[in-house]
């Protein structure tokens, strides 16, 4: 019997990976890794590690997540260690949880080794905490896909006056609908907005603008990017450190 580490790469930035997630990659004899991960970390692999893509992109996946399932359950039962590499933190919006599911319904052994998520990383990366104490006390993450048989509308309105901040994950296509709803639920119109691509890699590209404007605004950015709305948006213009120091750092791209 093998042993499978779920492990978070973190969200770009190959230096924000955890020092246990890196000794999974080392250990491991074969790494499903996500189309997210920095491929700098593929370098901490042994040489004869194998190394299997199950990237997803909005219009394309390599794998189904039912694929990935079946592999990890194949992989482990003819011994192999796996590290199941995966953007950012496995158990927020990385299906990590289903992953696990099933390997606790086969009695697999496995880790979960958490990562920093982008919803955190990102706007710290472009000068936005994600509460602050004159601005925001209360954060929320949130995808921006979610199962046709919820209703959007209700899913946005619970949250249009509810956490002072908002981390939308998977939202640039929808943003025109989350827009909408948002301030058709009293979300306030000039509530500042940030869409930060590709955070904390050296492609990081950040635009601010507001709730009524940022549709207009998003045309600059391209896929992935986290959205993130509140007041806590205010400060980039006070604390934007990144770009500054990325002129001087040099951080391999992400993979796509």
């Amino acid at each position: 019997m093998g042993k499978v580490y779920l492990v978070g790469a973190g969200p770009g930035d190959p230096d924000l990976i955890t020092i246990k997630g890196i000794k999974a990659i080392k250990q491991s004899n074969v790494i499903m890794y996500d189309r997210l991960v920095n491929k700098a970390l593929l370098e901490y692999a042994s040489e004869d590690t194998k190394l299997i893509y199950c990237g997803k992109s909005p219009d394309n996946h390599s794998l189904k997540q039912e694929e990935i399932n079946a592999l990890l359950v194949t992989l482990s039962l003819e011994g192999q260690t796996v590290t199941r590499l995966k953007g950012g933190d496995p158990f927020i919006f990385g299906r990590g949880g289903e992953e696990a599911e099933t390997l606790k319904s086969h009695d697999i052994p496995f880790e979960v080794v958490p990562g920093i998520t982008a919803g955190v990383a990102a706007p710290a990366y472009a000068g936005i905490p994600v509460t602050h104490r004159d601005y925001s006390s209360s954060v929320a993450f949130v995808t921006g896909v979610i199962k046709d048989s919820v209703d959007e509308d209700e899913y946005w309105k619970h949250l249009a006056l509810g956490p002072e901040t908002l981390c939308i994950y998977m939202g640039v296509k929808k943003l025109p609908e989350i827009k909408n709803i948002l301030i058709k639920h009293g979300r306030n119109p000039n509530t500042p907005v940030a869409l930060i691509h590709c955070g904390t890699s050296n492609q990081q590209i950040t635009v601010t603008g507001t709730l009524k404007d940022i549709v207009d605004r998003a045309r600059e950015i391209q896929n992935p990017a986290m959205i993130v709305i509140g007041e806590v948006v205010k400060l980039r213009e006070k604390i934007n450190w990144f770009e500054e120091v990325a002129q001087d750092k040099h951080i391999p791209e992400l993979m796509h």
